[in-house]
């Protein structure tokens, strides 16, 4: 049996799948990794800075006309669309199979294909606040601004995305962690599973369907109970027909 075929009857035997998903389900999308050759971390080390250093909040607070500067450039996902991964889960979502998505991307793309219940783990580009007076601002607001946005008040609007020396938000955490633990059914999409403390989610899981769906190997792969090295758009895209 192929690798599709069994993922398809191991999604009809589920009725609380929870999927938890890395960059590589945005790269289908046109959004480049952060550790690929030509992925973002490339793109500021070009640019003379670490990327720990660039994308760590003491950074941020010191200069953070830089960071917007690369920010914009490279973080904000302009006209990225969903791909068939996202709107694969979004169906499944609909029909009553899917739980939740966890996902450790910041483009806000399982949202726009349609997924409701997303435990965003790194925040999202999409949602921006005042640092003063804390009022919402999108991510047009961002793109549009010029140098470091500013709010009405006067206060810098920092982007809802979670930099070096931040703790990932606990309700977000624990809510996929939840989730993780009482699913049926866990599918790994898009992730080498070697950034933590998100990739120590799939610990929590305790069913016998464990998916994984990378491209390249992971170091779970000898303890999943499917493995499936391609494509997570083609994938999902052909098990869930969409």
């Amino acid at each position: 049996m192929d690798g599709i075929m069994k993922l398809k009857e191991m999604i009809e035997a589920s009725g609380r799948i929870v999927f938890l998903g890395g960059a590589g389900v945005s790269t289908e999308s046109g959004i480049p990794d952060f550790r690929s050759e030509n992925g973002i971390f490339k793109a500021i080390r070009d640019f003379g800075y670490p990327p720990e250093t660039l994308l760590s909040r003491s950074f941020f607070d010191r200069h953070p006309d830089v960071f917007f500067k690369y920010y914009r450039t490279l973080l904000m996902s302009g006209d990225a669309k969903p791909n068939a991964a996202h709107y694969a889960l979004a169906k499944l979502e609909r029909d009553g199979k899917l739980t939740a998505v966890a996902t450790q991307n910041i483009d806000g793309l399982h949202t726009m294909a349609g997924s409701k219940n997303v435990y965003e783990l790194h925040g999202s580009i999409k949602r921006n606040h005042c640092m003063r007076c804390h009022k919402f601002y999108g991510d047009e607001f961002i793109a549009k601004s010029e140098g470091v946005p500013r709010c009405e008040c006067g206060g810098i609007v920092k982007p809802d995305v979670v930099l070096y020396e931040e703790g990932l938000d606990y309700d977000t955490l624990s809510g996929a962690m939840t989730h993780i633990m009482r699913a049926d059914m866990l599918i790994v999409g898009g992730t080498s599973l070697q950034v933590y403390p998100a990739a120590g989610l799939i610990d929590y899981y305790r069913g016998d369907r464990l998916v994984l769906i990378n491209k390249s190997s992971t170091p779970y792969d000898s303890l999943a109970d499917l493995v499936i090295n391609d494509s997570i758009g083609k994938v999902l895209g052909e098990a869930v027909g969409v």
